[in-house]
């Protein structure tokens, strides 16, 4: 329903009470900040009661108004953009600490994930990768960030583990020319979603490849090509994206899969402690001071 939301309040604005069509005004025409609003805050922005707002979000089929503004941040995400993002948040704000603002904030968000996440999905993509042979790893913009953690932990415990380069989409598809059957590709998207990510997870489920999506809904592009879905709170809490919750949903994946895998794990780590000792690549820190 998010995709189609605005097209919605246009067919039922015929039938629409006045009040009920200066909420439908409102958010047509400032769907980014109406997506952010609080029962209360739309209707005092709108001159309408609480209830007008409640009713509003019923006569467009709605269950109550959480589940109207869950649809309208849906179609929000993908459509925001850099600038709106900043006006939205100074709204917010109104004055609040940013420091505290904005760690709450990333609490809640971890909270929420923990509470909506399909834990039999997650048991089952464990299982998987711990299977794995060959993984292939994307992410673009700043979810490359997140993709490079992966792949830095699991290289550690899989045979194969590789960073998909997003600089071209010529790049990136000589990169998996060869991914298929046995191989598990693992995406990390959120809005604004990233075109190559998609179109590397179409060609990895066309080619038989098993595709796990880290994303934040299903109704995101991932979700279409995804055998297992994890679904990681990323609400606008600032003009930048918080990856907060996403990290803690990858955090938990690496030590399941490093539980699963712990013989094998714990044979490479202590090669890597005597690589690392043999070839000094920490400081010693025995003679420091504290």
């Amino acid at each position: 329903m998010s995709d189609n939301l605005l097209g919605i309040i246009e067919e039922k604005l015929p039938e629409m009470s006045k009040g009920q069509r200066r909420i439908a005004e409102f958010i047509t025409e400032h769907y980014d900040k109406a997506a952010f609003m609080t029962a209360s805050k739309l209707g005092a922005i709108t001159g309408v009661s609480e209830s007008t707002v409640v009713r509003f979000a019923a006569e467009l089929g709605f269950k109550g108004y959480p589940e109207m503004q869950k649809a309208l941040k849906g179609y929000t995400s993908n459509r925001i953009t850099s600038v709106q993002r900043m006006d939205v948040v100074a709204d917010s704000l109104g004055g609040e600490n940013i420091l505290h603002h904005s760690m709450n904030f990333d609490i809640e968000q971890i909270r929420k994930t923990l509470e909506e996440i399909d834990s039999e999905d997650f048991d089952r993509t464990v299982a998987e990768l711990a299977e794995a042979r060959n993984v292939y790893v994307i992410g673009a913009r700043s979810a490359a960030v997140l993709a490079r953690f992966i792949v830095f932990y699991l290289n550690i415990m899989v045979p194969s583990c590789k960073i998909i380069h997003t600089t071209s989409t010529s790049e990136m598809f000589e990169q998996i020319i060869n991914i298929g059957r046995g191989d598990i590709m693992i995406g990390v998207s959120f809005p604004r979603y990233s075109k190559h990510t998609v179109k590397a997870f179409r060609f990895a489920h066309e080619n038989g490849a098993k595709v796990i999506a880290i994303t934040d809904s299903r109704q995101s592009p991932l979700a279409k090509y995804a055998d297992h879905l994890l679904l990681a709170r990323s609400d606008m809490g600032s003009f930048s994206d918080s990856l907060v919750a996403p990290l803690s949903l990858i955090n938990a994946l690496i030590t399941a899969v490093g539980m699963a895998k712990q013989d094998y794990v714990s044979h490479n780590l202590e090669r890597l402690e005597e690589i690392w000792d043999k070839y000094e690549v920490f400081e010693k820190s025995d003679d420091q001071d504290y």
